[in-house]
């Protein structure tokens, strides 16, 4: 059984095919019809030689060249698809790289962000906050878009919690 594979290109448009053992290599979409020139040769042998059609021999060895330039012609089919989805893979692969240049920017500027604000939750309505983180050093006040209390950000802490992770003022 021949064996097929096919190798998507690092250069645009060129396909490499290897089939029988014989590698076959296509630009442009345009396929060497390697395939069909010695199913015309065995066809052309096969007049030459006069193989008789009547004989039980000759109707198969016909029969199994027509079978061969069908054959050919579908293998010459799944090439030119194959062209396709390779010019297809091409493009998608453009526009892959072209998204995760996108994405890479808007990461950029997004953990640039994370770095200003700080993550708040309210007190009363349990809503998360982004809050920047210079608001947070002067001591000013932020109100819950959710809720409307107003939130007091101070180095003090009044709780008793011995878990509390703030600072206490001692």
């Amino acid at each position: 059984m021949p064996k097929r594979q096919l190798q998507v290109p690092t250069e645009k448009k060129v396909t490499l095919i290897r089939l029988d053992g014989i590698d076959k290599t296509t630009k442009e979409g345009k396929h060497m019809s390697y395939m069909n020139e010695r199913v015309a040769f065995l066809k052309g042998l096969a007049e030459g030689m006069e193989i008789d059609s009547s004989t039980k021999e000759g109707k198969l060895l016909l029969q199994i060249i027509d079978v061969l330039e069908e054959f050919a012609g579908e293998v010459e089919e799944v090439y030119e698809e194959l062209d396709e989805l390779n010019d297809a893979i091409l493009e998608l692969d453009e526009y892959v790289e072209a998204i995760d240049e996108d994405l890479s920017e808007l990461e950029d500027d997004v953990f640039d962000l994370e770095d200003e604000y700080e993550e708040v939750e309210c007190p009363d309505c349990g809503e998360t906050l982004y809050v920047d983180g210079q608001i947070i050093d002067k001591g000013e006040e932020v109100e819950c878009p959710n809720c409307g209390l107003i939130i007091e950000f101070s180095d003090d802490c009044d709780c008793e919690d011995e878990d509390c992770d703030c600072e206490k003022s001692e």
